[in-house]
């Protein structure tokens, strides 16, 4: 091997690696086994890739730059595969009003609920917009997260649809850090339109088509609920997105059983997300799919919810669950994965390696990246961190007590 950009030694891996991990069975054997361990070890980076991991430390490349972990643990960097990071003003004021019993009833009355962020954000320059996400963005890096989804759904016409999806990939160009992009414009009904069905129309005739000729989508989500749009609607934006080539996914379940779930899995989508009403019946049709399921505590949570996801199904059937934060203004104001790394633990009974991975392997896999991040292996981009801690089990148990002691972004270092 020809000399290499960065070589870190001394490090404990928490690889992650399907192939080396129990987790690719419905049984765990040991703990180390769940976090797919390596430990001793030397990683050889190169172009942003790792190309090389040893335990032999007489074996190892010539390199331009060494960094010695000291017996550090370094996992995958954390991937956020659930965001809705742009958004304009916030929803504070109805927190507080809730607190004080003021109903949504009259919430919505005093012009609350999505819509006052779909008319933030509509009234926010492009400006203010940006420098608002990127100090959200800047959050969740901070924990860590190198790959980050973002949504769109606050916009709800073309033009302000493909606005926020543009502010989203200049994100990604302007921090380092990946980002994945959605369109959810089957969000919520915009106030230009009183028939769902017409805007549905306007989603799958105009927004879908002109935001693909624009480059700006990497996937295409919808709102698969009562308070949304049902199921034969999703299915026509489905069906466009798929003429158009984009991966679907879909928010459903979350507060009813309108088997949305099925119909992302029939699309062979990427990803089910929320998922509390998910019957246990159907889950084998997600993994016959191989569709991720996303889990989603920080709403669960803001919202006091009781019905729970069907965890021990998802195991049985090792359908592969990812975690994520589902930051937004209104149901999950959070911008911590490593929050929602605990929270999956205490109100779903994840494991700590089950949280770990939710929020690398099975992440990455929810966003199509799964060949090249969320696992620490030969070939897979260089996007890795380094923690102080003795065990990865930490990164669930404790909130902010364990910061990233050096971060790589495809082998660049950030800290």
């Amino acid at each position: 091997m020809n000399e290499i950009d960065l070589l870190i030694t001394n490090a404990n891996l928490a690889t992650m690696d399907l192939a080396l991990s129990s987790d690719a069975t419905t049984e765990s054997s040991t703990e180390h086994n769940d976090y797919a361990v390596i430990n001793n070890a030397h990683l050889a980076i190169s172009d942003g890739k790792i190309v090389g991991l040893y335990t032999d430390s007489s074996a190892l490349p010539k390199s331009k730059t060494t960094i010695d972990a000291k017996g550090g643990w370094i996992t995958p960097g954390l991937i956020d595969c659930h965001t809705h990071l742009v958004w304009g003003g916030n929803r504070a004021r109805e927190f507080e009003w809730r607190l004080q019993g003021v109903s949504y009833q009259e919430i919505s009355r005093k012009g609350g609920g999505i819509a006052s962020t779909v008319k933030a954000t509509r009234e926010a320059s492009d400006e203010q917009l940006k420098k608002d996400a990127a100090t959200r963005l800047s959050r969740l890096m901070e924990e860590g997260v190198t790959t980050v989804e973002i949504k769109s759904g606050y916009g709800l016409s073309l033009e302000q649809e493909m606005r926020m999806l543009s502010i989203a990939r200049q994100l990604g160009e302007e921090h380092a850090v990946t980002i994945k992009t959605t369109l959810l414009a089957a969000h919520a009904m915009p106030p230009e339109f009183d028939d769902s069905d017409a805007y549905i129309e306007e989603i799958c005739q105009t927004i879908i088509p002109q935001t693909v000729q624009a480059g700006l989508a990497d996937a295409v989500d919808v709102f698969c609920e009562g308070i949304g749009f049902s199921v034969e609607q999703c299915r026509k934006v489905f069906e466009v997105a798929k003429a158009h080539q984009l991966p679907v996914k879909g928010h459903v379940e979350q507060l009813s059983d309108l088997k949305g779930a099925l119909l992302v899995a029939q699309y062979d989508g990427l990803s089910v997300d929320h998922i509390e009403y998910l019957q246990a019946s159907d889950v084998e049709t997600l993994k016959q799919s191989d569709t991720v399921a996303v889990l989603l505590p920080g709403a669960f949570y803001a919202l006091k919810e009781q019905q729970l996801p069907p965890i021990d199904e998802l195991r049985k059937q090792a359908v592969a669950m990812a975690v994520s934060t589902d930051l937004n203004p209104g149901t999950s104001p959070q911008a911590s994965l490593r929050l929602a790394m605990n929270q999956a633990c205490i109100y779903f009974g994840l494991t700590p390696a089950e949280s770990l991975a939710g929020v690398t392997r099975n992440a990455a896999k929810a966003l199509g990246l799964g060949e090249s991040k969320g696992q620490i292996k030969v070939g897979y981009d260089a996007d890795l961190v380094l923690w102080d801690v003795d065990h990865p089990c930490e990164l669930s148990y404790g909130v902010n007590l364990s910061r990233p002691v050096n971060i790589f972004k495809q082998g660049i270092t950030l800290k």
